[in-house]
């Protein structure tokens, strides 16, 4: 009897520990810093998004592109707060959601006539952000709200509600390179007020994390600022029962993070291909997002393997930009043409596969490891007569959970050979094509102790390995 109220107990304690997770905002997974917990349950974030205008844009219909993330199984969207805008020629973008129509724009700051009054809020705007919030979260989807943007050129200045010719404040006559700096104290000071105020409307959401400024490694960014407005999020919600999660945007690329923020979990890179910055920060058990893609034309090939390359080497976060969105198709079926990327319904079906792949594996239990394989043969092409060409192009990455369950990824040909280093014990491997997820062969093993050759199916550009032990 004391067994069966043990038991009943554990339950009843397990289930009160997953209820309070629930209740609680993003956060990092206690038991492994490179992972998210959410709803009480491990994550990794995934989405094909919009370029960032879903709150801001008055003509972008939200609630059309919310179904469509959720009918993908993506959990992960980012819209910019409204403090920042583009115009409709920016960067070659068509039918850009962030370049509202004229008299579209919604900010967070009040309209006083023809300008904007930076020490009045907008009510419509933070109705709109919440409802957005809330409609994401009944989805399941979780919003990086990026409050500031780095301000790349005069055109856009122009055009910004800090610039003091476009408020009635008489605050922004320094420049855009001086906006970010802390020097004009007034702004900055209004700045900080805004911050508090979004923290403030949103501190009841659980499915909201905040980055403070995208890419401020362009536009005179200062880190003394970029930490001050890290250190007002966390002042703001001192209080709170548990805090929201604050992202900081690193580098284009990769570098190494050599004073990390205290009050940042979440780490930023865009365009991180290959995926070095998590190899060279993972030590600081950060969570490590790819928050930006894009500028390799409109095929899916790069921007599906980039997603697949990025997990396996240990990355929580895949943000593809999706340039098929738009106010015409908020639902994402807009042919992406000419704009500096790629998107529409099969790229999100591949993603799609690579979400329900990385969902499927007990990830919070594994590290990268590629030592696991001992030696790797990748056939990349056959020639005319049909023997292989093999060529130094191709990457194999893995993440282990040594003992029990492996997954191996290998971008690049058309066949692969792998000699991979496990335990004794029974296996279960299985090759699944990355376009598909369709299972492509499957092979029972029992192992003794050492290497085992493991072949592929033929397949094209990149296919995936998973090996659990003890499953037939």
């Amino acid at each position: 009897m004391r067994m069966k109220t043990y038991g009943a107990l554990c339950i009843l304690a397990l289930t009160a520990a997953a209820a309070a997770a629930a209740d609680k905002p993003l956060s990092i997974h206690p038991e492994n810093p490179h992972y998210f917990l959410f709803r009480g349950n491990p994550a990794v974030l995934v989405t094909s998004g919009e370029h960032y205008g879903a709150v801001l844009n008055l003509d972008f219909d939200y609630v059309t592109y919310l179904d469509e993330l959720k009918e993908r199984k993506f959990n992960l969207t980012r819209t910019f707060s409204g403090t920042y805008r583009e115009d409709p020629s920016a960067f070659g973008i068509v039918d850009n959601t962030l370049a509202p129509a004229p008299k579209r724009f919604l900010c967070p700051w009040a309209r006083d006539g023809a300008k904007f009054d930076l020490k009045r809020y907008d009510k419509a705007y933070f109705a709109r952000l919440k409802d957005f919030v809330a409609q994401a979260g009944k989805r399941g989807v979780v919003v990086e709200l990026t409050l500031f943007c780095a301000i790349y050129d005069d055109k856009l200045w122009d055009l910004n509600p800090m610039k003091a010719d476009n408020n009635v404040n008489g605050v922004g006559n320094n420049g855009r390179l001086d906006s970010y700096t802390g020097r004009d104290k007034e702004l900055t000071g209004l700045q900080e007020a805004l911050v508090r105020k979004i923290v403030a409307e949103l501190k009841e959401y659980d499915n909201v994390y905040y980055e403070i400024c995208n890419e401020p490694y362009f536009g005179g960014v200062t880190k003394e600022w970029n930490d001050r407005m890290a250190a007002v999020i966390a002042d703001a919600e001192k209080d709170l029962p548990a805090r929201h999660l604050i992202a900081q945007n690193i580098s284009n690329g990769s570098t190494k993070v050599e004073l990390p923020n205290p009050n940042v979990g979440i780490l930023n890179f865009h365009y991180c291909a290959p995926p070095d910055a998590v190899a060279l920060n993972y030590g600081l058990n950060r969570v490590i997002g790819f928050d930006e893609t894009g500028f390799l034309k409109t095929a899916d090939l790069p921007y599906r393997t980039q997603g697949w390359d990025f997990f396996l080497a240990g990355g929580a976060v895949y943000s593809n930009l999706d340039y098929s969105y738009s106010v015409v198709h908020p639902d994402g079926s807009a042919k992406v043409t000419t704009s500096p990327g790629g998107g529409g319904p099969e790229l999100r079906k591949q993603l799609t596969v690579l979400k329900e792949f990385m969902d499927g594996l007990d990830f919070v239990r594994m590290r990268p490891d590629n030592a696991v394989v001992k030696d790797g043969t990748v056939t990349l092409r056959l020639s005319g007569d049909g023997t292989a060409v093999r060529e130094a192009k191709a990457t194999v990455r893995t993440l282990a959970e040594p003992g029990k369950a492996y997954v191996v990824y290998v971008k690049g040909g058309v066949r692969t050979e792998l000699s991979l280093e496990l335990p004794q014990g029974a296996y279960k491997a299985e090759w699944v094509n990355t376009k598909t997820g369709v299972v492509d062969k499957t092979e029972d093993f029992d192992q003794e102790s050492g290497v085992r050759k493991l072949i592929s199916p033929a397949y094209e550009e990149d296919i995936a390995l998973r090996i659990r032990r003890g499953v037939r």
